[in-house]
């Protein structure tokens, strides 16, 4: 690798100053310089990758084709940064604490309970959680930018280790007043005929369903809305038009109080794992063995 003609990093953070408050007067307010150093370095980032990232374009500056990738380039930089500074504070902190990430529909179900739990059994500890798809959460748990994961798609990584957790289920399920509330068995070549409203296609549900349709020959539903909550769809369905998959731990209390309906399919059951996941280097934490401990009673106890 070449070392000798790095980009100074306050060059790409003026940059990207320059860019998001709209114009180098701006850029030099905020960084506490003078407009002549702003310009100074701009042009050191040009010298640096041999190109001129920005053009004046009457009275406004613009990012050339190559500065929309130098700028991209300096946002992707400075984020890592910042989750670089997260992680060095988390390591300072101590060990009481816990960075755990889970999915949306693991986050908006499942985990409120699990953390008041925690708090109550553990006091001495400390989680902090946010919620992601499956694949970044993979990724950041890959890198040490989390300790623990609740996912609904087991990792494929050598550094990740998994654990089953919960047995699950995605279930066809309608709202009152739809034509199949109340309905027997519904015949799999029936399922193109109905208006569904699903999460995104990147959701961990929505890669299960996908495939699990693909492997009966069903290669596409015919999809009304796509949805990032499955709160909302929850409450989209009770006007009775849509149907949805949705996993069983999200539905259930609503099929216990008879506001939806699960519509069996002949033929189709779609069973699926959700997974405990953490790093090979994170073993011997003492508030993951702890929020385990704790699952394995959810596990039990359902």
């Amino acid at each position: 690798m070449e070392y000798s003609n790095l980009p100074d990093l306050k060059h790409l953070a003026t940059l990207r100053a320059v860019v998001e408050q709209g114009g180098v007067s701006e850029a030099a307010r905020l960084l506490h310089i003078g407009q002549p150093a702003v310009t100074k370095r701009l042009r050191a980032l040009d010298g640096c990758y041999a190109a001129s990232l920005m053009q004046r374009q009457g009275r406004n500056l613009q990012l050339t084709p190559a500065g929309e990738r130098v700028y991209a380039f300096a946002r992707l930089m400075f984020d890592h940064q910042a989750s670089l500074l997260d992680d060095l504070e988390y390591l300072r902190s101590g060990l009481n604490r816990l960075r755990l990430e889970v999915t949306f529909a693991i986050g908006e179900h499942l985990l409120p309970s699990l953390l008041l739990n925690f708090s109550d059994n553990f006091p001495q500890y400390r989680i902090e959680s946010r919620m992601g798809y499956s694949r970044h959460i993979q990724r950041r748990l890959a890198t040490g930018l989390s300790d623990l994961a609740l996912l609904e798609q087991a990792p494929d990584h050598p550094e990740v280790l998994v654990q089953k957790w919960l047995d699950d289920e995605l279930v066809l399920v309608c709202g009152l007043g739809h034509p199949l509330w109340g309905s027997g068995l519904l015949p799999v070549t029936e399922l193109g005929d109905l208006r569904y409203v699903l999460r995104e296609s990147q959701s961990s549900m929505r890669i299960t369903l996908d495939k699990a349709l693909r492997d009966i020959g069903i290669d596409q539903l015919p999809i009304a809305m796509e949805v990032g909550s499955t709160d909302t769809i929850v409450e989209m369905l009770q006007h009775g038009g849509h149907v949805s998959f949705l996993p069983r731990f999200a539905v259930d209390d609503a099929l216990n109080a008879g506001t939806l309906y699960h519509i069996k399919i002949q033929g189709l059951r779609i069973n699926r794992t959700l997974w405990i996941a953490r790093t090979r280097s994170n073993l011997k934490n003492a508030v993951a063995e702890a929020f385990i401990q704790l699952l394995r009673k959810k596990s039990w106890n359902g």
